[in-house]
């Protein structure tokens, strides 16, 4: 390709020799300038006229770009109808905790005014409240952000009541397994706790426990957890256990021929013990077995029967104590 540049009739005609390559590079060039001052103009005169609202450039400007902020509004107003309907479903779904919540926390002991405490900041900051109605759909950005905001809050308060409830469930579970209401020894009860014929002196006295006869070797178990408090040989109960379950309550296993444990040891319900003998003030091989609340002696089958008298007895020796 050729150029021919001149300047007038007598002037010299200079002429310029491009090829293919110049040319695109050319043409290439061109469209960069072009796109690099088109943006410039849209950026620097448009847009500025656009916010300043310059009387005929901002009108050409929303025209333009009419549609895509159109578009723009709508895949908004799209989205915050997601979240919303999002935020409507987790109101739901708080609402049946709270409600599950109230029905579990009975269950479990808890106070409605232990309750109230993990809520009354709440409720001190909005005791007073109004205002229009916003439906989901007309919800925008800083109503969905508040609404959030307030769910997030009532999900800390309902952690940390359900947190207080299996606190409360775990402690009634704790207590449960330490009610000696487990036989010691499988087998029929013989002798039964209350006044009797003593089989020595045949005088009326009051045996404090019950008797499983059973054979020598037959397996003691541990009414319930707890700690070893005592192992020793006592001249009436022979080769005799204590085991001390805590709030005053303790259990005996007298008559041994084998203990299994030492003082200290931590047993488990069911766990062997000792072996059944005849040892101490015995007529013959059985377990002696009694419990006792701050010392004094209960009737063993209340506990083994699990029934409310041993709760109550249980919780009595607890209030003793304290």
């Amino acid at each position: 390709m050729q150029i021919l540049i001149t300047h007038g009739t007598l002037a010299r005609t200079r002429v310029l020799h491009f090829n293919r390559w110049q040319l695109a590079g050319m043409l290439i060039g061109l469209v960069a300038v072009l796109t690099l001052l088109s943006g410039t103009v849209y950026h620097f005169v448009f847009l500025k006229a656009a916010r300043e609202g310059w009387p005929v450039v901002s009108q050409i400007v929303r025209l333009v770009v009419r549609d895509e902020f159109a578009q723009r509004d709508r895949f908004m107003r799209e989205n915050l109808d997601a979240m919303a309907q999002k935020v409507g479903e987790m109101q739901a779904k708080l609402v049946k905790l709270e409600a599950m919540g109230d029905r579990v926390s009975g269950l479990a002991g808890v106070k409605n005014d232990e309750l109230r405490q993990l809520s009354r900041p709440a409720a001190a900051a909005s005791s007073a409240q109004g205002g229009p109605y916003v439906p989901p759909q007309a919800a925008n950005l800083e109503q969905l952000r508040g609404i959030v905001e307030a769910l997030d809050q009532t999900t800390d308060q309902s952690t940390d009541m359900f947190t207080m409830i299996e606190s409360r469930l775990l402690e009634s579970r704790l207590r449960a397994l330490m009610i000696p209401n487990s036989a010691p020894v499988v087998g029929p009860v013989g002798s039964g706790f209350g006044f009797r014929t003593d089989p020595f002196t045949s005088r009326t006295a009051l045996h404090t426990g019950l008797d499983f006869p059973a054979d020598v070797g037959t397996r003691i178990l541990a009414a319930a957890g707890g700690v070893v408090q005592l192992t020793e040989t006592h001249p009436a109960y022979g080769n005799m256990i204590e085991l001390d379950h805590g709030n005053g309550l303790v259990t005996r296993y007298a008559h041994a021929s084998k203990l299994m444990v030492r003082a200290g040891d931590i047993v488990k319900r069911g766990q062997l013990i000792a072996e059944v003998g005849n040892t101490g003030r015995s007529t013959g091989p059985h377990l002696h077995f009694e419990v006792l609340v701050d010392g004094v002696p209960q009737d063993p089958a209340k506990f083994l029967a699990g029934g409310d008298a041993a709760q109550t007895a249980a919780a009595r020796g607890g209030r003793t104590r304290r």
